[in-house]
C-alpha cells in the first residue's frame, strides 16, 4: 500500500524512490510488527481475560503446569494482527507470491481460532477433532498447493493461467520447468523433478506437515516463537537471493521473480514473533494457542515450498522435527506394545519431547533457552548450503 502511494508521489518527492528497494521496506515492515504487538499487547491480554479464554490444562501432564491454568490463551492473534498490517503496508500488493502465503497464515490462523475457542469455552483441553482440524487445514493447503505449482514456474499472473491451461491440455501430465525441482542441498547439480502432481503432494506435505510440528513444539512459554522467529528470518534471506537474478545464478540456487518479496513478509513475522514473546516470555502473561502456531508453521512451510528449500526447512526446523517425531514414535510403540503385551510402553516419559526432559527434572527455562540454541545451530547449518555445494 505504502509502495503504492510513493510510485505515485515520487516524481514529486524524490526521497521517496527509497521505498522501491525491498530492504527497506522490510526493515520498517519489521519495526511496524514490532511497534503493534507492543503497544497492542496489553489490550489483547485484557480483552482475552475479560472474554475468560484462559488456558484448560491437561491434568495429565507436567504438574508444574497447573498453575499455569486461567492463563489467556488464543494470543496467536496478535501476531496475526502485527503480521497482517505490516505487511499489507510494505509489500508490494501486485506481487503474486505474497498472497498464498497471508492465505495460509490466516486461514490456519482461522481453524486454529475455532479449535482454541472450542478449548475455551467448551473447557476441553482437547479442543476440535482431528478429522475436521485437518479436513480444513488440507482444503487450505491443497489449494496452495495447486497454485503454487504453477506459480512458482511463472513470472507473472498470466504465465500462471497458461501454465494451468497447457496443464490441463496435456491431459494433467504436464512437466514442470528445473525450477521446480526438489533440490538437495549441499550439491550443486542433484535436482529431482516431480512434476505437477508429485509438486502438490510435496507442497501440501510440508505445509501441514510444518503448521502441526510447530503446533507440537508451542508447549512451554517463549518454546515455539523464538525458533519460528529464527527459521523464518533465515528463509527470508533466502526469498531475498531466490529473488535477485545475480545472487541467485552465484549460488547456484533457483531463480524465482518475485520471490524478493517475501523477505517483507518474513520481516513482518519476525518483528511480531520478537513483540509477543515479550509477552509470552516466563512466567507467561498469555500463550500463542493453535490460532499462533498452525498459522506460523504453515507460513513456514509456504515460503519454504516458494524458494524451492523444502529439505533446508527440514534442517533449520530441527527441533519441530524432534517434536513431532517424539509424539509419533511415542504413540506408535504405545500402540504396537499394548496390542501386543496388553499394557502400552513408553519411550520417553512424557511427549512432546520438551515434556520428556521436564519429567527428567529440567527447568522450564532451560529447557526452553537450550531448544533456542539448538535451533541457532541449526539455522547457521540451513544458511551454510548457499555456500558448500
Amino acid at each position: 500500500m505504502l509502495l503504492w502511494l510513493a510510485q505515485y508521489f515520487q516524481d514529486y518527492i524524490g526521497p521517496l524512490r527509497v521505498f522501491n528497494y525491498i530492504t527497506f521496506r522490510a526493515v520498517f515492515a519489521t519495526i511496524t510488527a514490532i511497534a503493534i504487538g507492543l503497544i497492542c499487547g496489553p489490550a489483547v491480554i485484557r480483552k482475552l481475560t475479560a472474554m475468560k479464554v484462559g488456558q484448560a490444562v491437561r491434568t495429565y501432564g507436567p504438574q508444574t503446569h497447573l498453575a499455569k491454568h486461567g492463563t489467556p490463551t488464543m494470543g496467536g492473534v496478535l501476531v496475526l494482527i502485527s503480521i497482517g498490517i505490516s505487511t499489507l503496508l510494505w509489500c508490494d500488493l501486485s506481487n503474486r507470491l505474497i498472497w498464498p502465503v497471508l492465505v495460509v497464515t490466516m486461514g490456519f490462523g482461522a481453524v486454529g481460532w475455532v479449535d482454541d475457542y472450542r478449548k475455551v469455552v467448551y473447557k476441553d483441553p482437547e479442543g476440535m477433532r482431528s478429522r475436521e482440524k485437518y479436513f480444513w487445514m488440507s482444503l487450505i493447503g491443497i489449494a496452495s498447493a495447486l497454485y503454487l505449482a504453477f506459480s512458482v514456474s511463472a513470472a507473472n499472473p498470466w504465465e500462471v493461467l497458461q501454465l494451468f491451461y497447457a496443464w490441463v491440455q496435456s491431459g494433467f501430465s504436464m512437466t514442470l520447468p528445473p525450477k521446480a525441482d526438489l533440490i538437495v542441498p549441499f550439491f550443486k547439480s542433484i535436482s529431482y523433478p516431480m512434476g505437477v502432481w508429485g509438486f502438490i503432494a510435496l507442497t501440501y506435505c510440508v505445509i501441514v506437515g510444518s503448521s502441526n510440528a510447530v503446533n507440537f513444539t508451542d508447549g512451554l512459554d517463549g518454546l515455539a516463537i523464538m525458533p519460528t522467529v529464527m527459521v523464518g528470518a533465515a528463509l527470508g534471506l533466502f526469498a531475498y537471493l531466490t529473488g535477485s537474478v545475480t545472487y541467485s545464478k552465484y549460488l547456484f540456487i533457483p531463480y524465482i521473480p518475485g520471490a524478493g518479496e517475501l523477505l517483507i513478509f518474513c520481516g513482518a513475522m519476525a518483528g511480531a514473533g520478537l513483540a509477543f514473546l515479550w509477552y509470552n516470555a516466563h512466567p507467561a502473561q498469555m500463550f500463542m494457542g493453535d490460532v499462533g502456531a498452525l498459522a506460523l508453521g504453515g507460513a513456514l512451510g509456504t515460503i519454504a515450498v516458494i524458494v524451492r528449500q523444502e529439505i533446508v526447512l527440514f534442517i533449520m526446523g530441527g527441533v519441530f522435527v524432534a517434536e513431532t517425531l517424539s509424539v509419533i514414535i511415542q504413540v506408535s510403540w504405545f500402540k504396537y506394545t499394548k496390542k501386543r503385551y496388553g499394557a502400552g510402553r513408553r519411550v520417553f516419559l512424557m511427549a512432546p519431547l520438551h515434556h520428556h526432559f521436564e519429567q527428567k527434572g529440567w527447568k522450564e527455562t532451560k529447557v526452553v533457552v537450550r531448544f533456542w540454541i539448538v535451533t541457532m545451530m541449526l539455522v547457521l547449518v540451513g544458511l551454510s548450503t548457499l555456500k558448500l555445494r
